[in-house]
């Protein structure tokens, strides 16, 4: 498996993690990493992602909320929030992957991890914000 989906995957892990016990992302981080390594490219890589998304959770589930207006946010999955939150957070905050990576990543991640609708989902949502990215990339700018 690539070194970046790997990360991705640790990523995905804490975020669950974090949303399901309220335990510390980086301290699940430190844990899973401990048993699994990554490779120090793919370690940093994961570290930067989980950073970003928690620290601007309550921005990227005001993303969600927009980009799957037909479901409140406790209502979507585990999973499919948190493969939002953190294929937005690639797509908004970072420049490093293109958006067409991104967003295959987040389907992936949606079908190794997600129900039988997630995948869809998580493309639907995704197509939503990348149709209005720039509206999007504005908001997120003026975060920063």
């Amino acid at each position: 498996m690539q070194p970046r989906r790997r990360a991705r995957i640790t990523v995905l892990q804490c975020l669950y993690e974090l949303d399901q016990t309220g335990h510390d992302a980086l301290t699940a981080f430190e844990q899973r990493v401990a048993e699994e390594p990554l490779p120090r490219d793919a370690e940093e890589f994961a570290l930067e992602l989980l950073a970003g998304v928690t620290a601007r959770r309550s921005a990227l589930d005001d993303v969600v909320q927009k980009i799957a207006p037909e479901w409140p946010l406790d209502q979507v999955a585990i999973v499919d929030r948190n493969v939002l939150r953190l294929a937005a957070y690639e797509l908004l905050y970072t420049s490093e992957t293109p958006r067409k990576v991104a967003i295959n990543e987040a389907i992936e991640l949606a079908k190794l991890y997600g129900g039988d609708n997630s995948a869809r989902f998580v493309n639907g949502a995704l197509g939503t914000l990348v149709e209005h990215f720039n509206d999007f990339a504005q908001r997120a700018q003026s975060e920063r």
